[in-house]
């Protein structure tokens, strides 16, 4: 277990360094003559990513069973609604647009370097992240697993309209 909290601290540990490094890149090196539309498309990213960062704090307050002064990632229920019912992990998704949006924004190849390495690094942590939720949770983040996708939210939307569609 001690070797574990170690690989998840310095997995941490690079993923702050390569973020910050990222957001530092891309005002350093940032292009006024780049494509407007790819601007365009990093800030809109960008505004989505804000969308996932935030709604897990709100949704974990609300459903997760979490005690007044508490943590929001204190959960003690199961929470499959809200963003959880689009995806599985909704900040790590808000890690990776952020990354995508900012290597956008700057539109020059040095801010994408830093963030191939943390968009790697948000991606395998969500398989680490599964782990612990079904250590907690058992057989109902098992199912939940079926049934709302890791990372794409476009495919959990969609989800979400086809149910609501065919309960009509």
């Amino acid at each position: 277990m001690r070797q574990k909290n170690r690989r998840i601290a310095l997995s941490e540990i690079i993923l702050t360094i390569f973020a910050v490094g990222q957001i530092v890149c891309t005002i350093v090196f940032y292009k006024k003559g780049g494509s407007i539309l790819i601007r365009n498309a990093g800030w809109i990213i960008l505004w989505i990513s804000a969308i996932f960062g935030w709604l897990p704090i709100f949704t974990f307050k609300k459903w997760g069973g979490v005690q007044k002064g508490k943590s929001y990632i204190k959960t003690t229920q199961f929470v499959d609604r809200g963003v959880y019912a689009i995806v599985r992990h909704p900040q790590y998704l808000a890690g990776i647009l952020i990354s995508i949006s900012l290597t956008l924004i700057a539109q020059h190849w040095i801010v994408f370097i830093p963030g191939i390495v943390c968009i790697y690094i948000y991606y395998f942590d969500t398989f680490k992240e599964e782990e612990f939720a079904i250590e907690k949770f058992g057989e109902q983040y098992k199912a939940y697993q079926k049934g709302v996708p890791r990372l794409n939210f476009i495919a959990g939307i969609i989800r979400i309209f086809t149910e609501k569609a065919r309960k009509s």
